[in-house]
This record gives structure tokens, C-alpha cells and sequence, in this order.
């Protein structure tokens, strides 16, 4: 079982919010798209910023205060700290050492790990969260299953990727991923002289839409609590009731998911 790095604050055992999640229409779009913008820039700010609105897209389904929160893949910690800051005991397990590291020092309660063998006890987790992580694995099912078992029964798992089709799916070579993946990369190294971070197949891999989501609806053992893009107005999530526009349009897939068994 996961041991929390600070005392826990004593809350009442809330039942998890009913509802979709507050602040979810055009002005955040906007301000996050430019938050993406600064990315390069001003990563700290981007990260942070994101990190605060998937917390609170989050609140909308369940209690944060009190709960124990995995945070799989979370890099240098905005994620985590975030949660912290409303009062969830929260883990990082990141498996990029570089990563973690690139703030300047570790998190407090962070661990090397890879998200395919998380070193926590069935169960552990009241909420189990992966942000634009899925597309670096090359099983994404495998990585999906770990957390499901991390989860303990009515817990939530919060579940966000970037899909290979959208117009960032290539991140650094998007758009021109598009084109395909090798014209893609060769064309980022003739502009900027190095070669692209992420290449296709080594830590980069092509995840869509449509497969996620049957997949997630085929098990037993989960419910979808919801499934929309995660930086749009949530009434864009019609464009995933139409299998070829959902694969271009969505740009990040977000699912919350409840463990029922």
C-alpha cells in the first residue's frame, strides 16, 4: 500500500460529484490554446497551467481532498503538485529519470518507475491519472490495464492522449506527420539541424480515437463516466460520434473512467 509523505487531512468520505466538471466552455479553450503556444518557451507555465485545469476537470467527478491520487507519467511534478495543492496524497511514478529532474530536483514522493509495472498494491489508488502519456507507449492496452488495477473499486481514472491523427499528433513534426512520419522527421531535421525528440516507434506511436474508446467500453470491470476532447467546449464532443472526424478533429481524447470491480 502506498504510504502518504505528509499527515492526511481527516474529510468526510464524499460520494463522487455527479455532473459534468465547471469552467468547461470557450474562454478556457482560448486561454489554454494560448497556454499550448508558450509551451516551447515557457514550459513551466504551460504545465503548470494545464496541470490546474486537469484538476479541477477532475473535481467535477470526484473528491480530491483526502484521496490518494498515482499520478503515472507525471514528468517534473505539475501534475502532482497540483493535486497536492488541493489536499490529495498524491504519488508520481515517472520512468524518465531526466524528467523528473527537470525543474531541478525530485519531487517529493516521486519514484523512477515504469507506468507498465507500477510498484503500488492492487487497489491503492482512489485516482489514477495519466496525462499525454498513452502515445508514448507502445502498448497502450498494457498500460491502460495497469492502472485499472491500481484503482480500487469506485475509483476514478483520468485518461488523456494526443492521437495520431489530429493536426498535433505528431508533436514537434505535426502538422506534417500528416504527410507522413518520415517526411515528418526529415523535414525537421533540414529546419531546425537536430533531430526531432520523439520518432515513431520509439517513443512515439500512433493511438486513435476509435479503439480507445472500444476498448474502454468493451470491459467488464470499468464504466465511462465520459469521453470528450479534452481542450474544447464540452459541446465538441459531438465530433465523437463521427468515427473519421473524431480521428482528426478531437486533438487530445480525454476519458474518465470508475472502477466497478
Amino acid at each position: 500500500m502506498l504510504r502518504s509523505p505528509r499527515p492526511r487531512r481527516p474529510v468526510a468520505d464524499l460520494p463522487p460529484a455527479a455532473g459534468a466538471p465547471t469552467g468547461q466552455g470557450l474562454a478556457r479553450s482560448i486561454r489554454l490554446f494560448r497556454l499550448f503556444l508558450r509551451e516551447q518557451t515557457e514550459p513551466d507555465l504551460f504545465y503548470s497551467g494545464l496541470a490546474a485545469d486537469a484538476a479541477d476537470q477532475l473535481a467535477g467527478y470526484t473528491e480530491l481532498a483526502g484521496r490518494t491520487v498515482v499520478d503515472v507519467g507525471g514528468g517534473a511534478g505539475h501534475f502532482t503538485a497540483a493535486f497536492r495543492s488541493r489536499g490529495a496524497d498524491c504519488y508520481l511514478f515517472e520512468p524518465d529519470q531526466a524528467e523528473l529532474l527537470s525543474r531541478g530536483s525530485t519531487p517529493a514522493g516521486a519514484i523512477v518507475a515504469d507506468g507498465y509495472w507500477l510498484p503500488v498494491a492492487d487497489g491503492s489508488a482512489d485516482i489514477c491519472f495519466s496525462s499525454n502519456v498513452l502515445e508514448h507507449v507502445a502498448d497502450p492496452a498494457g498500460l491502460i490495464e495497469e492502472m485499472i488495477r491500481a484503482t480500487k473499486p469506485g475509483g476514478v481514472i483520468y485518461l488523456s492522449f494526443t492521437n495520431w491523427y489530429s493536426p498535433w499528433g505528431g508533436h514537434e513534426m505535426s502538422p506534417w506527420h500528416l504527410l507522413g512520419a518520415g517526411f515528418a522527421a526529415r523535414r525537421y531535421l533540414r529546419r531546425y539541424g537536430r533531430e526531432p525528440k520523439h520518432a515513431l516507434g520509439r517513443n512515439l506511436f500512433r493511438v486513435h480515437v476509435g479503439p480507445i474508446l472500444r476498448l474502454m467500453r468493451g470491459r467488464a470491470d470499468i464504466e465511462l463516466l465520459d469521453a470528450l476532447p479534452r481542450y474544447y467546449p464540452r459541446w465538441c464532443k459531438v465530433v465523437l460520434w463521427v468515427p473519421v472526424l473524431r480521428e482528426l478533429a478531437t486533438w487530445n481524447l480525454l476519458l474518465i473512467v470508475r472502477r466497478t470491480t
